[in-house]
C-alpha cells in the first residue's frame, strides 16, 4: 500500500549545525541570530545540504536513512553531485532484488518501450498545454518498438528541445547555456526522489532496464524518472518567462525548483503530488519484475491544473 502522504524537501544553504532530538530534525545557526527550528524527521523526503560549513551528526544520518529520506549534497558550483540513501527499507529487500536481477531480456526491452513512449506523450501534452505543435511527437509514439531500437527517444528529444526553447541557438546540454542551469539542477532533484523511491520499492538503483554505464550508481532512476521529466521542464519554462537574468543559479531559482516533489500530477486518472505518483510507478516496476504485471505506471499525458 502506497502513503498518500507529501514529505518534505529542506534546502540549506547556510552555515548551520544539523542533529537529532526526540525525532526531531534540529537547525542550530551559529550566528546566534536566529532561534532553534525543528522538523519531523518523519515528514522530511529530502535534504539539500548546499554549504561547506554544514555539520551534521550521525544520529542525524542514521534517523534520515531509517524514514527513507534522500540526502543531496552539492558541489562548489552549488549543484548536486552526489546521494546518500539507505541501503534497504523494504521488508523483503533480498527477495524484491532476486525478481530484479532474474528479469528477462524481453521483459526489460519491453519496460523501456513503455517508458519511452510515455516520456514522448508527456513531452507532447506539455508542448499542447503550450499550444505549440506537437505533431510530429505524436505521430513517433506510434513508432516505439521493443527496446526502441528505432532511437526515437533521441528523435523526439531533438524536435521537443527545438520547439520548446526559443533562444537562437539553444542546445540541451549538461554544460550549455541557461536554462541549463535550471534544467540540471530540476533533474538531480527529480532523480533524487526516483532513486528514493526505487529503494523503498525494494529496487537497486545501479541496475537499469536500458541504461548502463558501471560509473553511474543511479541507472535504473535514470531510467524510471524519464517520463516525469516534463514536469520539470514546464516548471522552468515557467520561471524562464519570470525571470530576466538565469545566469547564476540564485537561492531564489532553487526554491522555485525545490517544489519538484510537491508537484501536481495526474496517474491512473487521479491528481497526486510527484512524490507520490512516483512511488506508484516504483511499485508498479516491482509488479512487472514479480510477473504480477506487465504494465508500467506512469503519469498520465495531462498538464491541465
Amino acid at each position: 500500500m502506497i502513503s498518500e502522504m507529501i514529505k518534505k524537501t529542506l534546502y540549506f544553504g547556510n552555515p548551520c549545525y544539523l542533529r537529532k532530538e526526540q525525532g526531531q530534525l534540529v537547525i542550530e545557526f551559529p550566528d546566534g541570530e536566529q532561534g532553534k527550528r525543528t522538523v519531523p524527521i518523519e515528514d522530511t523526503g529530502v535534504v539539500v545540504l548546499d554549504h561547506p560549513r554544514i555539520t551534521i551528526t550521525q544520529g542525524l544520518l542514521a534517523a534520515l536513512s531509517e524514514n527513507n529520506a534522500v540526502l543531496v549534497n552539492c558541489d562548489e558550483r552549488h549543484l548536486p553531485f552526489s546521494l546518500l540513501l539507505p541501503i534497504a527499507t523494504h521488508h523483503a529487500v533480498t527477495e524484491k532484488l532476486r525478481y530484479q536481477l532474474e528479469a528477462s531480456l524481453p521483459l526489460r526491452k519491453n519496460l523501456w518501450q513503455q517508458t519511452v513512449m510515455a516520456k514522448i506523450r508527456n513531452q507532447a501534452a506539455l508542448l499542447d498545454l503550450l499550444g505549440l505543435d506537437s505533431k510530429r511527437l505524436n505521430q513517433l509514439v506510434r513508432q516505439v518498438k521493443s527496446d526502441d531500437n528505432g532511437n526515437c527517444e533521441a528523435r523526439a528529444a531533438s524536435w521537443y528541445w527545438e520547439i520548446l526553447i526559443k533562444e537562437p541557438g539553444f542546445r540541451r546540454h549538461r554544460y550549455g547555456d541557461p536554462p541549463n542551469n535550471l534544467l540540471n539542477y530540476g533533474y538531480s532533484i527529480l532523480r533524487s526522489v526516483c532513486a528514493r523511491s526505487l529503494v523503498a520499492s525494494g529496487l537497486l538503483t545501479t541496475l537499469g532496464i536500458h541504461h548502463r554505464n558501471k560509473y553511474n550508481p543511479y541507472c535504473l532512476a535514470d531510467d524510471i524518472m524519464e517520463p516525469y521529466r516534463p514536469w520539470v521542464d514546464r516548471l522552468v519554462i515557467e520561471i524562464v518567462n519570470e525571470f530576466d537574468s538565469l545566469e547564476k543559479l540564485t537561492r531564489e531559482l532553487k526554491s522555485r525548483l525545490l517544489v519538484i516533489p510537491a508537484l501536481d500530477v495526474k496517474i491512473d486518472h487521479q491528481k497526486s503530488p510527484l512524490m507520490v505518483a512516483m512511488q506508484r510507478t516504483t511499485a508498479s516496476l516491482m509488479d512487472c519484475f514479480e510477473g504480477l504485471s506487465r504494465k508500467l505506471l506512469f503519469p498520465d499525458p495531462d498538464m491541465h491544473e
